[in-house]
C-alpha cells in the first residue's frame, strides 16, 4: 500500500514530538507500506516568523512572506527524515518544489495546479520514505508560494491524489471528528464515519480538524482520508463517499464560527444591479461573503442588504462598502462584530423535514435571537450575537439528541 500520513504543528512541536513521529512511520514502513509524510511547521513557528516580519515591516511584500513562512515547513521534513533515519530506514525530505507541487502566483493562498511527483515515485520505488515540506510549493515561474492557513492538509491529500495513495491519514490533537466540539459539550462522539460533503460543511462553518479546501479536493479525486490523533493509537474518523447508512442520521454535527462579522448597507436603491454591484467590488479584493441577506422593500425605493465576511477582513470589507454605498447613494453601513454563526450538519436532512423548525425552537426557548438564516440541502445556519455561542452549540446538540 502507497499511505500518505501527515502530522500537523502540535504533532511536531519539539524535539521528543518528531522522534514520536518517526516511530509511527516506522512502524507503517515494517508493515510493507510505502510512506510518504507530509509536515507542518513546529507549533508556534509559522506565527513567529509572522512576528519577526512584522517587526522589520508594517506591510511586507506577500512573495517574500511566502519564502519567509514556507521555511518553517522545511526545518520539519529535514528534522523528520533525520529521525526516519535514526531508525534504520531509508528517508529523503523533499521541499514543495522538489516533489513537483506547481501552484498558480497566487501567494499565500496559492492553489495547486498539478503535482508531478516524478522524483517521489522513483525514491519510493527504491525503498525511501519521504518525508515533504507541506503547506508550500512553487511556481512555473520558480517563486515559492504557500497554501493559506491549515495548508498541509492540502498538500498531504492532493499529493496522496497524485502518487494514487490507498489513504491518506490526517494525524492530529483530536483523535477524529466529533459531534461537536468536546471542549463545549464533554459529552460529544467520535464519528466512526463521515460523508465528504458534510466534513466540508463542517470545516467550512468553523470546525478546525480539517482545512475545507483539502476536503474539496479529497471528494474531487475520490481520496480516502482518516482523521487520527498522533498522541495515541485509537481509530480515526473516516471522511469517505456518502452510503445509504448515513442518510438514516439527520444530524451528524453541530458548529461554529466565531470569526464572523456582520455588515449591513442600509437604504439602498431597490434597482436591478445594485447586489452586483456591491458584491463584485468585494469579490476583486478577494474577500470571501458568506451569508447574504436583503430584505424586500415595502415602498419599492429602497432596501437593506445585510452579509457576512470573515472578522479577520470587516475592517477592510466596511471601507470598501462604505465607498460603494456612496456610489449606490446608500443611507448608511452598519459593521456588527458580536455575531458568529451556529450550524447544524447532516445528509439524512435530504430526506428528513422539520430541522430548521426544530433549530429555531430551541433557540427560541433559551431566548437566543436570530440576525439570519442559511440553508443548504445538508445544513441550516443561523448569525447570533456571539455571547450565546457556547449556550447555542449545547441546546443544539442536545436537541438533536448527539450526545446519545
Amino acid at each position: 500500500m502507497v499511505i500518505v500520513q501527515k502530522y500537523g504543528g502540535t504533532s511536531v512541536a519539539n524535539v521528543e514530538r518528531i522522534r514520536a513521529v518517526a516511530e509511527r512511520v516506522s512502524k507503517t514502513a515494517k508493515q510493507g507500506n510505502k510512506v510518504v509524510v507530509v509536515v507542518s511547521a513546529m507549533s508556534g513557528e509559522t506565527d513567529k516568523l509572522i512576528g519577526l516580519a512584522n517587526q522589520i515591516s508594517p506591510n511586507p511584500g506577500e512573495r517574500e512572506m511566502d519564502l519567509l513562512l514556507s521555511s518553517g515547513e522545511r526545518v520539519t521534513s529535514a528534522l523528520t527524515a533525520m529521525a526516519v533515519e535514526s531508525l534504520g530506514h531509508k528517508a529523503l525530505a523533499f521541499t514543495g518544489r522538489q516533489m513537483g507541487i506547481i501552484t498558480d502566483a497566487v501567494h499565500t493562498k496559492a492553489r495547486i495546479e498539478k503535482i508531478t511527483g516524478e522524483r517521489a515515485r522513483k525514491a519510493l520505488d527504491e525503498g525511501y520514505v519521504i518525508v515533504v515540506a507541506g503547506f508550500q510549493g512553487i511556481t512555473e515561474k520558480d517563486d515559492v508560494t504557500t497554501l493559506g492557513r491549515g495548508g498541509s492538509d492540502l498538500s498531504a491529500v492532493a499529493i496522496a491524489s497524485a502518487l494514487d495513495a490507498d489513504l491518506c491519514e490526517i494525524y492530529t490533537d483530536v483523535d477524529g471528528v466529533y459531534t461537536t466540539d468536546p471542549n463545549i459539550v464533554p459529552e460529544a462522539k467520535k464519528l466512526e464515519k463521515i460523508s465528504y460533503e458534510e466534513m466540508l460543511e463542517l470545516a467550512s462553518l468553523g470546525a478546525k480538524v480539517l482545512q475545507t479546501r483539502s476536503v474539496e479536493f479529497a471528494m474531487k479525486y475520490n481520496v480516502p482520508v482518516v482523521v487520527r490523533s498522533s498522541f495515541n493509537d485509537n481509530p480515526g474518523t473516516l471522511v469517505t463517499k456518502e452510503d445509504k447508512e448515513m442518510e438514516k442520521v439527520v444530524v451528524s454535527g453541530v458548529a461554529y464560527d466565531k470569526n464572523q462579522a456582520k455588515i449591513t448597507v442600509m437604504g439602498v436603491p431597490d434597482t436591478p444591479g445594485i447586489a452586483a454591484r456591491l458584491f463584485r467590488g468585494i469579490a476583486d479584493s478577494s474577500i470571501i461573503v458568506d451569508m447574504i441577506v436583503q430584505n424586500i422593500s415595502s415602498d419599492g425605493n429602497a432596501t437593506d442588504i445585510s452579509f457576512t465576511v470573515p472578522k479577520t477582513d470587516s475592517k477592510k470589507t466596511l471601507k470598501l462598502t462604505e465607498g460603494i454605498a456612496g456610489e449606490l447613494k446608500a443611507k448608511g453601513v452598519n459593521l456588527r462584530e458580536d455575531t458568529a454563526k451556529i450550524s447544524v450538519v447532516g445528509v439524512g436532512m435530504r430526506t428528513h423535514s422539520g430541522v430548521a423548525s426544530q433549530m429555531f425552537d430551541t433557540l427560541a426557548k433559551h431566548g437566543i435571537n436570530i440576525m439570519m438564516i442559511s440553508t443548504s440541502e445538508i445544513k441550516v445556519s443561523c448569525v447570533i450575537e456571539s455571547k450565546y455561542t457556547e449556550l447555542a452549540v449545547r441546546v443544539l446538540h442536545e436537541a438533536f439528541g448527539l450526545s446519545s
